[in-house]
């Protein structure tokens, strides 16, 4: 972005989901994977703890995307990867970085962090900057 709008290279959230976060969003998705959960059903899968889900991390990506540049933009793709778990009650870092921009479109890298820096979810974003326009 051009210094005149004082507009960050990159913002990073932490996102931590508790158990009930996951029920709440395994009821809006329709995601009932048990892994999600059940914590004994986890385990017995080598699991140490309760998988957040990977719709629920691009969600959160996307959110952070679109309050970054809420009211000067709008996100026109939002495509990720999964690479890795990340679990209940533990710290999510979820950040985006602007790449680039051409004319009136920003692009950004997103990922997903776990608490010791490991990428879970990697990505990209475009933005359709509409400031300024009626």
């Amino acid at each position: 972005m051009s210094a005149p709008d004082q507009q960050p290279e990159e913002l990073v959230r932490i996102e931590t989901a508790s158990l009930r976060t996951l029920v709440q969003y395994a009821g809006a998705s329709g995601d009932f994977y048990e892994m999600h959960y059940d914590i004994p059903f986890a385990r017995e899968r080598g699991h140490r703890e309760l998988a957040v889900h990977g719709l629920l991390k691009t969600a959160w990506l996307g959110r952070l995307v679109e309050e970054w540049f809420a009211g000067r933009g709008r996100i026109t793709v939002l495509d990720v990867s999964y690479r890795g778990m990340d679990f209940r009650d533990e710290p999510v870092s979820c950040g985006a970085r602007v790449t680039g921009q051409d004319g009136d479109r920003v692009a950004l890298e997103v990922w997903t962090a776990s608490a010791d820096g490991t990428r879970t979810t990697i990505g990209t974003a475009e933005v359709a900057l509409t400031e300024g326009r009626s």
